[in-house]
């Protein structure tokens, strides 16, 4: 196994990922009206951006997520497949750091969300 080093690696984390986030029995159905050829790539360009600092994302991930109607153990579930994710197909200084902001930013999402009491 290696970090994540380049944006390919960004690639097969999101597509794995996203794989396991499609045959959930949480997530699966909160992402049926997902276009994914649309989708993934936003997600190249967001992780990219958040761990390579490619700068390559624009936009406002909250706002895509304010309408669903989920609560904290759906995050808790994304949380827990993206790192295993992560786990399973790296290992690092990065792929640690990965894990960290997924974790920070499912918790801002709960935040502003009100999901967390």
């Amino acid at each position: 196994m290696k970090d994540i080093t380049e944006r390919e690696d960004i690639i097969h984390l999101v597509d794995s990922f996203y794989a396991s986030v499609r045959e959930d029995e949480l997530l699966a159905p909160v992402f049926s009206h997902v276009d994914w050829k649309h989708h993934l790539p936003i997600m190249y360009n967001f992780w990219s951006s958040m761990l390579l600092g490619d700068q390559s994302y624009q936009g406002n991930p909250l706002q895509k997520h304010v309408h669903l109607a989920i609560d904290s153990s759906y995050f808790d579930r994304w949380l827990e497949l993206f790192c295993h994710t992560v786990d399973e197909h790296f290992i690092g200084f990065n792929a640690d750091e990965v894990k960290s902001r997924a974790t920070s930013i499912a918790g801002v999402f709960q935040h502003k969300m009100g999901l967390l009491k």
